[in-house]
């Protein structure tokens, strides 16, 4: 504190008793906003860099939002799994569309999708696959019948221990609940007989079906049990597998798989969407087509590889699909796989049956993407993933095609961007706007648009800022 100095007191007093009272005012300044940005810096989230795909723009600092896992994985992103959330009608449906398009921009790029969703009678992935000059591998009970597409779980290409792992995940899946040591043995004895005995051709189900019903004498001896026992704990199994030969699974898992199935094509495109999404038949073809995926497509070639599944609960929601999946999740991401799950609610998962494994496979995603949901569903997101308030708080009111992106922390909020080009591909509500015109030729147009909306922004701000001056 200044010591107190008599003569200046008495100054100041008698210089305001003449000229009265007087302060310092400090005099306005008058700029255009061209200048000031020097002195008031705006603030942003750093971005994740510049190499990758574009997904559109940062809302609040309007600069571009690139994401790829590929490029990210490592220091910045410690798995390439990634996880979308939202109500139906917001755009995650677009964005899985472009992001899959452009992506496959790069020439080391394949994408597998299982497409759940139905629309016009086929997948919605229908009209990209028509357009890249591809047919969906169309998993129907009622086509199959008539020849059409099969997956079959015992192909040599996968291996005996992957088989017989696949086996007991569909009883499992269908039962319920896991496979007690008996029913075990008696399938494990059964695979083996056939795998052992079936030569010059592939076994197929039937086989295993048939063994469980009459298994061989050897079978028994070896546990030193009656044949009857042996015939008595492979009951239950064999007629859960007569479902994929006898039942209303038939024709699609009971016959040599279909020849021509391309796996080296940028784009595989699984269409589920004549089978019920609300039966046990989707989780049985979910764990038969990630098993069949795991051995025959998944190669250590250096290709970076896309696995988008959409209505992933089917997944996530058994347990023994989400334990086949977790292992698929940590197997692939030696080998350069992304996994794309998509689902409505997060309570779909966490509160489910699974809910361990739903948890081990939401920690695998260290990329996140929530499109608008009401505010109690955002809440409970924002406590599930660990989301700061202020993403958890603006949720419930983004608008269609705006999303929160966490990634690995870096939490933003990003504008999905779709080119006039991939307008027609992507939108799923064609039943309410149809058009006579047919889609356009897909072009590479997302940089040009982008640079192009960008270059009007410039020109804008930049008229803005030459009035700002004629104004000063």
């Amino acid at each position: 504190m200044a010591a107190f100095d008599p003569l200046t007191a008495v100054t100041d007093a008698f210089t305001s008793f003449v000229f009265g009272k007087t302060e310092t005012t400090r005099m306005p300044v008058r700029t255009s906003t061209g200048q000031a940005q020097a002195v008031y810096l705006p603030t942003a989230a750093p971005g994740l860099g510049d190499s990758g795909v574009i997904i559109g723009r940062e809302v609040y600092s309007g600069k571009g939002y690139i994401y790829d896992p590929f490029q990210l994985y490592g220091q910045q992103l410690p798995a390439p799994h990634w996880l979308v959330l939202g109500e139906s009608g917001n755009g995650k449906s677009a964005l899985e569309k472009t992001y899959v398009l452009r992506q496959l921009r790069f020439r080391d790029r394949q994408v597998v999708v299982l497409d759940a969703q139905g629309e016009d009678g086929v997948g919605e992935w229908n009209l990209i696959a028509e357009q890249m000059g591809i047919t969906p591998i169309r998993l129907d009970p009622m086509a199959a019948l008539d020849q059409g597409i099969r997956l079959n779980p015992l192909d040599p290409s996968i291996t005996t221990t992957g088989q017989l792992a696949l086996l007991r995940t569909i009883i499992e899946v269908a039962m319920g609940h896991g496979l007690d040591e008996r029913a075990g043995f008696a399938l494990k004895v059964a695979h083996s007989y056939v795998t052992e005995t079936v030569t010059g051709r592939q076994p197929v189900l039937t086989d295993i079906v048939e063994q469980l019903r009459h298994p061989e004498p050897e079978s028994a001896e070896a546990m030193n049990v009656a044949l009857e026992d042996v015939r008595a704990w492979g009951l239950d199994v064999a007629l859960v597998l007569d479902r994929l030969v006898d039942g209303d699974l038939r024709g699609m898992f009971d016959g040599p798989t279909t020849v021509g199935i391309d796996l080296d094509a940028p784009l595989i495109v699984f269409d589920l969407s004549h089978i019920d999404r609300n039966s046990i038949a989707m989780p049985i073809l979910m764990a038969i087509v990630g098993v069949w995926l795991e051995h025959t497509w998944i190669r250590p070639d250096r290709r970076k590889r896309i696995f988008l599944v959409e209505e992933a609960w089917h997944i996530i929601n058994s347990p023994f699909v989400a334990q086949l999946f977790q292992r698929l999740l940590k197997f692939g991401r030696r080998l350069g796989l992304s996994f794309v799950a998509v689902v409505h609610h997060l309570s779909d998962v966490v509160d489910g049956a699974a809910a361990k494994e739903a948890a081990a496979i939401l920690k695998m995603a260290s990329t996140r993407t929530i499109y608008a949901q009401k505010a109690d569903e955002a809440r409970a997101t924002g406590q599930v993933l660990g989301l700061p308030r202020w993403a958890v708080e603006i949720i419930p009111t983004l608008s269609p095609g705006i999303a929160v992106w966490d990634v690995n922390g870096n939490v933003q909020v990003v504008k999905h961007l779709v080119t006039e080009a991939e307008r027609p591909l992507v939108f799923t509500d064609r039943a309410m706007t149809e058009s006579a015109s047919p889609p356009a030729p897909l072009e590479d147009t997302v940089a040009d648009e982008f640079e192009a909306e960008t270059a009007s922004r410039a020109a804008a701000m930049e008229r803005l800022a030459r009035a700002d001056e004629t104004v000063a």
